[in-house]
């Protein structure tokens, strides 16, 4: 069996680096793997550059006419594709080769067409794709609602490597930090961060962290700027090693309008840094109230202050979170059952 995994770029995301998890873990005895990919900073993370194609970020036509080549001449069983963009190439070339082969996705995120138009969506899904991979069960009742096939979906949840983000013991330094590690887009709702920081600007020994870098950045900058928090937040740029921010970190905020599954999430609660998260998407599949961490279903930058300041000043609070989020994330979240997992669909349309 012959299978190609493809996405889109290899630009810091959580669907990115999902990809290079797959490309580094990835192995069976009866399966040969090849990968594409548009170009990015994590390319250095690509460990079977032999089997590595490069696509374009912008030549749509011409990544088409690559994927069929490579199709064709690895006779390709089955592509699993981690983007619609992705998808929608394999959909072209079916239609342009003699060479039959399935179509695997996996829906990292929420999606223009289904948006704009669920019903070409959902057709799409149904006639050309093989199987469905999904992030979170909400992710997929999402998609039976919008009228995809049950037997086609399976939840196969993220995968946080447990030797990267390895359990960190806080020591209890002069600044209780509070971060944010997102993408600077508008999605994250960095705005809501800053109003945080804002409310909570005469709490001594208490500063804000912003890693992390997008389309955003100069807006942001221009907020904490005219807010004169420039004392109180600090903007640390791209993290080329996230592990190292989450553990330096006593909280990590989540502030999103909206999300699938976020892998900072499980990272967060692998290394020992307790979560503060807005109820949304399928994160409270990994964040249960009170236990895991913290879920709060409405953007109210009270109900965030306030429980900042709970674990700020409460030790017993603070190792609660963080024993039982170990505990979860060990169980449920492994890498090795994600590749393990995401193997088992491949054999399954075999």
């Amino acid at each position: 069996m012959n299978i190609l995994v493809i996405t889109d770029k290899l630009i810091h995301g959580g669907a990115e680096m999902y990809f290079c998890k797959l490309e580094n873990q990835l192995q069976h005895p009866n399966i040969s793997f090849y990968y594409a990919a548009g170009p990015g900073e994590l390319y250095e993370k690509i460990k079977h550059q032999n089997n590595f194609n490069e696509m374009s970020r912008t030549k749509h036509l011409q990544n088409v006419k690559k994927l069929r080549k490579l199709i064709n001449d690895k006779q390709i069983d089955l592509v699993h594709a981690n983007s619609l963009r992705m998808v929608l190439y394999c959909i072209f070339v079916k239609r342009f080769t003699k060479r039959k082969f399935k179509i695997v996705y996996t829906k990292h995120n929420v999606t223009v067409l289904e948006e704009k138009n669920p019903v070409i969506f959902s057709h799409l899904l149904n006639k050309y794709v093989e199987r469905i991979i999904t992030v979170s069960d909400f992710e997929k009742r999402n998609l039976v609602n919008a009228g995809i096939e049950p037997n086609k979906i399976t939840t196969v949840y993220n995968g946080v490597d447990l030797q990267q983000f390895s359990f960190h013991q806080k020591e209890n330094g002069n600044i209780f930090k509070v971060g944010i590690l997102a993408r600077l887009s508008e999605e994250k709702n960095h705005e809501f961060f800053i109003k945080i920081a804002n409310q909570l600007r005469n709490i001594p020994n208490l500063m804000f962290y912003i890693a992390g870098d997008g389309p955003e950045k100069e807006k942001i900058k221009n907020m904490i700027q005219s807010q004169n928090l420039l004392d109180k937040i600090k903007m640390v740029g791209v993290v080329h090693n996230p592990q190292e921010f989450i553990k330096e970190m006593d909280v990590l905020l989540l502030t999103s309008h909206r999300e699938v599954f976020p892998m900072v999430i499980l990272e967060g609660m692998a290394v020992g840094t307790p979560i503060i998260s807005i109820n949304r998407g399928g994160i409270g599949e990994a964040i249960i109230e009170n236990k895991t961490g913290v879920l709060i279903n409405d953007h109210s930058v009270e109900d965030f202050c306030n429980k900042i300041l709970d674990i700020k000043s409460n030790e017993d609070i603070k190792k609660h979170f963080i024993d039982n989020a170990l505990r979860k994330v060990q169980v449920d979240f492994s890498l090795e059952q994600m590749v393990s997992n995401t193997l088992e669909e491949y054999l399954n349309c075999s």
